[in-house]
């Protein structure tokens, strides 16, 4: 098990988009990762006195390269970039994620190949209530430079 990263070290983001707020754990197969909602929160809307729970596809996608940023640590390579391609089915059960709720968000990884394209199982719980259940598609090329400049 992979613990004891905080959220910027195995996240290839920066403040202000770092949405997460504590990387919990990592292992080969899956990711655990919490976001405490407040008003300081990215994205936070007053009006709503919460965050919208679409920006939860940020968050399951945060949680997919702190997986790989974590497991690329403990390998003694770094945090790479990724590219988040599409979702499957991302249907929450909220409209707001409300200030002062607390979510873990789990990240589980079902298949990929040796191109670099992966699909997670992603959810979002509120303690053990599930609010948001989707597949995730992402890509981690060996060079992202290339891609970036084609």
């Amino acid at each position: 098990m992979i613990t004891g990263y905080s959220i910027e070290h195995v996240l290839p983001h920066a403040h202000p988009m770092i949405l997460l707020n504590e990387f919990i754990e990592a292992d080969s197969a899956h990711a655990l990762c919490r976001v405490q909602i407040s008003p300081q929160s990215p994205f936070y809307d007053a009006a709503l006195a919460g965050v919208p729970s679409y920006v939860g596809l940020e968050y399951m996608a945060q949680t997919i390269a702190a997986y790989a940023g974590a497991n690329n640590l403990a390998d003694g390579d770094k945090v790479q970039i990724g590219f988040f391609l599409g979702c499957r089915k991302y249907v929450p059960s909220t409209t707001v994620f409300a200030v002062g709720t607390e979510l873990t968000v789990r990240a589980t990884q079902m298949v990929t190949d040796s191109s670099g394209l992966s699909v997670f199982d992603c959810q979002i719980y509120q303690q053990h209530q599930l609010l948001v259940d989707a597949k995730l598609n992402v890509f981690q090329p060996d060079d992202h430079r290339s891609w970036l400049t084609e």
